[in-house]
Parts: C-alpha cells; structure tokens; sequence
C-alpha cells in the first residue's frame, strides 16, 4: 500500500508541474505540500535501485505482451501480416474486449525459450512488424476503436534485411501516423523500451510504465560502449541518464507509475496484470467521449515539446 501511495504521489506531483501557470495561480503551496509527504515515504531511487529496474524489466520470466492478453481480454481476435511482404512475430496485434470495450491491441513478444525467442527476434520487430502495427491502426480508425500498445522491445532491429525492408522509414511512418489518429491511445512500457522501436508505438495520449520497467533512448551497454568505450560499465550509464519510471515520470516522458506485485511482475502474473488493467481501464475512462481533433492536436502538442525547458527571465 505504501508503495501504491507513493506512485500516486509522484503522478499528481508530475502533473501539477506539467499544467500552465495561468494569470492568479498558486501551485507552489500544493506541489510543496505534495513533495513533503512524498519524502517522508521515499527517498531518491538510488544508483543500485535503477540497476535493479533494468534487470528486473529484462527478467526472462516477466510477463510479455501475450501474457496480458491471455488474462486481461476476452474474444482475442489476432492479426497476421502487414499485406506486403510477411508476419512478423516479433510484434502482435489483433482485436479483443477490455473490460466490455472493445479496442485494437498492438505489442512487442519475446520469448520463453531458445526456439521461440529466434522466431520473435527477441521482441525487436522488422519494418512488416510496423506495418503490420500501423494496418491494425487503420482498422482502429475506421470503427472508431481505442488503440492500447504494449511496449517491450530492447531497440529496434538493426539487421541488413530490415534496414533494405526500411527500417527507419518504418518506424517513422509509424509514429507519423499515430500522431494522426483521431481514437484515444493509450501506451504502457511492460519491460524494456529501447529507443526508435519503442517510440514507434508508443506516440500515445497516455503514456504509462510499470514499476519496474525502463525507457531509454539507447541502452545502458550501448550507452556505455559510446562514452566509455566498454559496454562493462553499463550500470555507470544507467546511473547517469536514469531510465527508470520514478524518473521518467519527473521528466514528464509519461504520465503514471503501473504498480507491480511483490518483487517485481515476474513473481505474479495474474495480479500484475489486473493492476495493469485497472490502469489501462483508468486511462480509457479518462479518455472516453473526448473529440477526435482534440485528442489528435493535445497528443502532437505533447510530443512536440518533451524535452523543452522553460525561458527563464
């Protein structure tokens, strides 16, 4: 309960920080407020507890993408293929019901053994993954259906055949075009969510992380290798550039903390997806009967501006 406390307390404190400051306004006395009874809870991750977030959102038995839709949707209709060149089984989609509603469900898939993780390429999907994503997108639009992404991928695919397939284009068409959508989207980060592979569906209205998942722009070994020139001095990276949720909600990349049972989702399954559910539920409520338009431009407003800091006078 204590740990459910402190995720909460850390959300609204990233969106008081995120809200305009209009003419008369006095935030200050409730974020200090809110930042006091999150310290008496909390101290800052330490350098050993973000190592931990990135082992634990890498941990072999975690819950993958079909895991979640195995226990939280029912009627699961799966597509196959992008309708040019194959299926790639690195990145599911298909149709089910959460929760009574219907929506488009896309997600990365590792997997459990040697044969299966070869067939899934470790979750890293090729250009006919996001093809196959952005077709499940359309459908979405054209029925009027929520799109909910799962993001799990340690960083999009580098090989020959995917760069000569479009790798880059891919992925950028992918983002372009859910930039565009006029459906509530919602996107959660379930383990790793490394660089390009990941933004590619994760351009959502909301954007959540469990506990213990990571996002990153690159790597911590790829990081390190590029600084120091060892990837051994991975833990040093993720340190510096902090890729854990705690984090990523204080710089505003996402909007809420997914609460994960015991030691990490890996311990438990069915309840890690029921509090995922309650959130992707949350969000979908949250979300309901607002205009298309609205969602599209609020969405693009806020992937133009991570990153901006403030003019200061």
């Amino acid at each position: 309960m204590a740990r459910e406390a402190e995720l909460r307390l850390r959300e609204q404190l990233s969106r008081l920080r995120s809200l305009p400051l209009l003419r008369g306004a006095k935030l200050s006395g409730e974020l200090e407020r809110l930042q006091k009874q999150l310290d008496r809870i909390v101290a800052e991750p330490s350098d050993e507890e973000i190592w931990r977030s990135v082992e634990l959102a890498r941990h072999p038995e975690r819950p993958y993408s079909l895991d979640y839709v195995n226990r939280l949707l029912d009627d699961w209709f799966e597509l196959h293929g992008d309708r040019q060149h194959g299926d790639d089984a690195a990145l599911v989609a298909g149709i089910g019901r959460l929760r009574g509603k219907t929506v488009v469900l896309i997600g990365n898939q590792k997997g459990r053994d040697v044969k299966e993780r070869t067939r899934r390429n470790f979750g890293m999907a090729y250009p006919e993954g996001y093809g196959k994503a952005m077709r499940a997108m359309d459908l979405a639009e054209r029925h009027r259906f929520p799109v909910v992404t799962l993001v799990d991928i340690p960083g999009a695919y580098p090989g020959v055949i995917a760069e000569q397939h479009g790798q880059g284009g891919a992925i950028a068409r992918s983002q372009a075009l859910m930039s565009r959508l006029r459906v509530p989207t919602i996107t959660c980060v379930i383990g790793e969510g490394g660089s390009g592979g990941a933004i590619a569906t994760a351009l959502a209205d909301r954007v959540l992380m469990q506990e213990n998942a990571i996002y990153t722009v690159i790597s911590p070994e790829g990081c390190a290798a590029i600084l120091w020139r060892d990837a051994g001095e991975a833990r040093k990276a993720a340190a510096a550039f902090k890729p854990d949720a705690a984090h990523c909600l204080e710089l505003g990349v996402i909007d809420a903390i997914v609460p994960e049972p015991g030691d990490g989702a890996h311990t438990d399954h069915g309840e890690a997806a029921r509090l995922l559910g309650d959130a992707l539920g949350e969000s979908l409520e949250q979300l309901e009967g607002q205009p298309g338009e609205e969602l599209r431009r609020r969405r693009r407003v806020r992937f133009r501006t991570i990153g901006q800091v403030p003019a200061t006078r």
